[in-house]
């Protein structure tokens, strides 16, 4: 018995990363009604791709978002990270489909989690300039209209990083 004993007290327990552990947050944004400044706005169709990406950012499950708030991941080995955002992508009413580019321009900071998890990358987006918006075709106007940074310091996805009105 002793000896059964003393070859369990050698076991260490498994390292096995909780799924409930906080890894490295995405950029999470809300979009809400420019009349309105309060209200949560539904985008439609809204298509979000990374520069030099084929395929859109999926989030829950689809390429196309249709809600009021999207989380996108930002570059863990850049302090710039590009997207364009497509609205009513897919239309067969081109008129009404409108492309805008956002950069994002951060810092970045390796945190240990825990042996099982690693480390995990936070962002802090830039004081100064946290983002530059473009139109990709000048002659359909920009359809995001005003931006704004609700906390610059990105360690989760419980909250909203950025606020866009439309």
């Amino acid at each position: 018995v002793f000896a059964i004993a003393l070859s369990f007290s050698s076991c260490e327990k498994d390292d096995i990363c909780d799924a409930n552990t906080i890894t490295t947050p995405r950029l999470v944004i809300s979009f809400y009604d420019i009349n309105n400044s309060s209200v949560l706005k539904n985008v439609t169709n809204l298509k979000i791709t990374g520069e030099g990406m084929a395929e859109g950012v999926s989030f829950n499950g689809s390429k196309l978002i249709n809600g009021s708030t999207v989380s996108i991941p930002l570059k863990t080995d850049a302090d710039v990270t590009s997207f364009s955002f497509v609205l009513n992508f897919g239309n067969s009413n081109t008129a009404i489909v409108n492309e805008d580019n956002l950069q994002f321009n951060y810092s970045r900071a390796t945190v240990f989690v825990s042996r099982a998890c690693g480390f995990k990358t936070e962002y802090t987006l830039d004081p100064i300039t946290p983002y530059v918006h473009t139109d990709s075709a000048a002659a359909d106007e920009k359809w995001i209209q005003y931006m704004a940074v609700k906390n610059s310091t990105i360690d989760n996805e419980n909250e909203t990083h950025l606020e866009i009105f439309f």
